[in-house]
């Protein structure tokens, strides 16, 4: 199997890259973000590849990143999303929106990627917040921090104040938690609300 390939970009396509290693050139197919990161052609460059085996063809992903191929991964274990919608939602989401997204239950963000819906953005959002700490590096962390809290009481009250104030619900979920965290689990919900838009104004 091939895990990385690093050598000189042959050609950019749409969703496509050649890499040309010792005279051979590989298509790999990306998220639209990655190609967005790649060099000219010419230039030296360096990929993470996820290579899928089928019974007819042999399909390889580039990402720049372990995070993004960690996500690639983990994103094909729910029902309903298979490598085109994997790519289609990280070409929407980087990978630390993803986990915000997923850590708040924001199916509104998901829902953003080409070829999700409400119903499979709310599968997405359930079946994988319990699962951020397998992801590396700090895209991981938000599983184990104040991003991926769950909430209850005046947490939640916090969170859609915010909401209806007209913040985003990821937004939102982080500032609360970042907030949670300052006062303590016994926060009033006035003070939440306070301290979350102050978190807020810092972005």
């Amino acid at each position: 199997m091939i895990a990385r390939l690093r050598g000189t970009l042959d050609a950019l396509d749409e969703g496509h890259a050649v890499v040309d290693v010792g005279g051979v050139g590989y298509l790999v197919a990306c998220p639209t973000r990655t190609l967005a990161t790649l060099p000219r052609p010419g230039e030296a460059v360096d990929l993470l590849i996820e290579t899928q085996v089928r019974d007819d063809s042999i399909t390889l992903y580039g990402f720049r990143t372990s995070a993004e191929r960690s996500w690639f991964r983990l994103l094909q274990t729910v029902q309903g999303v298979g490598a085109r919608v994997a790519l289609g939602i990280l070409s929407a989401l980087g990978a630390d929106e993803l986990a915000r997204a997923v850590a708040a239950q924001d199916k509104a963000t998901l829902a953003r990627a080409s070829g999700v819906g409400p119903r499979l953005a709310g599968r997405i959002a359930s079946e994988l917040k319990d699962r951020l700490s397998e992801l590396p590096g700090p895209v991981g962390a938000p599983s184990a921090g104040p991003a991926a809290m769950t909430f209850g009481g005046p947490a939640d009250d916090a969170v859609s104040a915010l909401v209806n104030l007209g913040y985003g619900r990821s937004d939102a979920h982080a500032a609360v938690a970042k907030a949670a965290a300052t006062l303590g689990d016994a926060a009033a919900l006035e003070a939440l609300i306070r301290t979350g838009l102050q978190e807020l104004a810092r972005v």
